[in-house]
């Protein structure tokens, strides 16, 4: 029972090859527009993939039970909350230890040899505490220790000099930048990365040279309270006693303060503008995909017609024209997935911004071009119902 089954599936297979690749040129228009419609999809979902992926990059690297931030926060080091809060915290049952962490992404950066100054971020702790999940931050927390140093992030922006290279041509493994106007030392490198809405890169040092920095007074003022609970303590509870005995602050856990970043970039502007960018990409390739499918079916009616009065049905030579667009999405997103890796890299290279393709991303984006294409092929097919072959051959 099969066999024919399977015989029919072959055919209209072949025939809708034939049919494609009747007229190359046309075919190679084809591929072209799905591949250019398939590298602006890939470019824009990539981009607002990195706006909100690389916001993230911070609280994931967080190590700690429970997040304490103030209740406007819009996102980490946006607004503080007074460190008393901390000590209140701490008296919670089942609170083990409670440690601030500082944000300031408004620092004063200069480095060239023309010391333009730009923006950076200092995130600061206390160094005798493990807070960061990044073994190579916590293996040189005994350097921050010293007056006037520094870790720098190795994905740092271009704009802020050629640290990563002259630091590693140090034989006493020491720079010297002025940070706030102020000369400080970069003791060792780490990884975190960038995003868009970061800035141009990352600083940690202790809390002790936050202070000398911006006034020993800063310290009263936490951007991010981190909570460590006694082992074998219900996560849950312990977040509840803490909304309930203390005022001004909300309580997260991990999960919940990536989320609460993560919402925060996806409802930004530019989310919405990377989105619809990937909208308009997809209806540009409906577009064309369209045009070349009802030519097809325009240039070859008698042909289908002839099918018709063989006995073949409708729904028969519908498939055919899906077959089509099946075709097509593969011939179409091959290459414009080799050239937006190929783009990914280089933006990667330029930026020092983490674009990479990833598995998720090619797969909703081949998705896409497949529903892009059919649903052209089902716009394009209404034009088959004109195949009758009384009237083509009158």
């Amino acid at each position: 029972m099969l066999k024919p089954i399977f015989k029919k599936i072959r055919f209209q297979r072949s025939l809708a090859w034939s049919q494609l690749s009747y007229q190359k040129p046309r075919l190679l228009v084809a591929m072209g527009g799905i591949a250019f419609a398939n590298i602006l999809i890939f470019m824009q979902l990539g981009f607002r993939q990195l706006f909100t992926s690389g916001a993230t990059l911070l609280p994931e690297s967080l190590k700690g039970d429970l997040f304490l931030l103030h209740p406007d926060t819009r996102f980490l080091g946006s607004i503080e909350f007074d460190r008393l809060r901390l000590y209140q915290a701490a008296g919670i049952e089942g609170v083990a230890d409670t440690i601030p962490l500082y944000i300031n992404s408004g620092v004063s950066w200069a480095y060239t040899q023309e010391y333009q100054s730009y923006e950076a971020r200092v995130i600061a702790f206390n160094p005798n505490k493990i807070v960061l999940d990044i073994p190579e931050v916590n293996n040189q927390r005994y350097k921050i220790s010293v007056p006037d140093s520094f870790l720098f992030d190795r994905f740092a922006k271009q704009e802020l000099g050629t640290v990563v290279q002259d630091f590693r041509n140090q034989q006493n493994n020491k720079l010297t930048v002025l940070i706030n106007r102020r000369k400080a030392d970069i003791v060792g490198l780490f990884n975190l990365g960038n995003s868009f809405f970061l800035g141009t890169g990352n600083m940690i040092t202790s809390e002790a040279n936050y202070a000398e920095i911006f006034g020993k007074e800063i310290l009263n003022r936490v951007s991010i309270g981190i909570v460590i609970l006694s082992p074998g303590v219900n996560p849950e509870a312990v977040k509840a006693g803490i909304e309930k005995n203390v005022p001004g602050i909300s309580v997260y856990t991990h999960q919940e303060l990536i989320a609460k970043e993560l919402k925060y970039q996806q409802e930004n502007p530019a989310g919405l503008i990377f989105s619809f960018g990937a909208v308009m990409g997809f209806i540009i390739g409906v577009v064309i995909v369209y045009q070349v499918l009802y030519a097809d079916v325009r240039d070859h009616l008698a042909e289908y017609a002839t099918l018709k009065a063989m006995g073949y049905s409708d729904i028969y030579l519908l498939l055919v024209i899906f077959q089509e667009a099946t075709i097509l999405t593969i011939l179409g997103f091959i290459p414009g997935f080799f050239v937006s890796v190929g783009m990914y890299n280089f933006l990667a290279i330029s930026t020092r911004l983490e674009l990479a393709m990833t598995p998720d991303l090619a797969i909703v984006v081949f998705i896409l071009t497949l529903i892009m294409c059919l649903t052209s092929a089902a716009i394009a097919s209404n034009k088959l119902r004109s195949a009758d072959p009384a009237d083509v051959f009158h």
